[in-house]
């Protein structure tokens, strides 16, 4: 009788250290370089116009859904704690591939909707009493989440990092390009830094002419974030500037413009491209 008690208080005992145990494998065991993510990204992006831009085979995409989904598990999977165990850029780069790669998952799910012409963009997939970044489709830290609730109350408040707005695709034409390969901690301030350069590159949406300064829509939006923005800008004078005049312009007073935005699909068919193109 005195064994099996001193057995029972043995297992009582240890069972907040077995707890502790599993937490800290599954810690160990998330896979920080999101390879399973790159795998998609590589079969189902199309990078084009020299690498300024990137479009998405959706249809391809919609067919290997099984892999995305088990991607966004694995994301669904780590909870709170193991997240704040990690270290920023893990943390950040965790995020933005969140917000990605459940953009890529919003858009398969309603697909068919794309095709048939009853939907558009990704605004249209929003209801009368919200938008789109507002549907409870992340299943992120314990909880559903919203795209908004990434971007607006997570990477925007805990992350002084402008740079995210070349990184985050809203699955829009005029977005930045969504890469065609995961965000790391290891790579994360280079990919960042090629994303804005890249970015600020397309003629399309940013440059200088001879009325100034004019850039994409997303530099309104959150001009906050980017503080003075002609003096942010200006650290980007090698991509932003096409020659010497442009540079002297932009490290003057120049007046800036927005440039229209271009929220349909970012698709093959949009961006003009042949279905057998590489």
């Amino acid at each position: 009788m005195k064994n099996k008690l001193i057995t029972i208080i043995t297992l009582i005992w240890l069972l907040p250290l077995t707890a502790v145990f599993a937490e800290s494998q599954g810690a160990v065991s998330f896979d920080h370089s999101h390879a399973a993510y790159t795998d998609l990204l590589q079969k189902h992006v199309w990078v084009y116009n020299e690498g300024r831009r990137s479009v998405v085979d959706y249809a391809a995409l919609q067919a290997d859904e099984p892999a995305l989904n088990a991607y966004l598990q694995d994301l669904a999977d780590v909870s709170v704690d193991q997240y704040r165990s990690w270290s920023e850029d893990q943390q950040l780069a965790f995020l933005i591939n969140a917000y990605n790669a459940f953009t890529l998952e919003l858009i398969v799910d309603h697909y068919e909707s794309f095709v048939s012409g009853e939907r558009e963009s990704i605004r249209d997939l929003g209801g009368l009493f919200y938008s789109a970044w507002e549907r409870e489709v992340v299943e992120l830290l314990g909880k559903m989440r919203t795209l908004d609730w990434v971007e607006h109350k997570t990477i925007r408040v805990y992350f002084d990092e402008p740079r995210i707005h070349a990184a985050l695709v809203c699955a829009a034409m005029s977005c930045p390009k969504l890469r065609a390969e995961a965000y790391t901690a290891s790579a994360l301030d280079t990919q960042l830094d090629d994303q804005m350069r890249t970015f600020l590159s397309d003629r399309a949406l940013n440059g200088i002419d001879a009325q100034g300064l004019y850039l994409s829509r997303i530099f309104d939006w959150y001009e906050e974030d980017f503080g003075d923005l002609r003096v942010y800008m200006r650290q980007y004078a090698s991509v932003l500037a096409d020659d010497k005049a442009e540079r002297e312009a932009l490290a003057g007073d120049i007046r800036i413009r927005y440039t229209d935005y271009d929220w349909r699909l970012n698709t093959r068919e949009n961006a003009g491209l042949l279905k057998d193109a590489p």
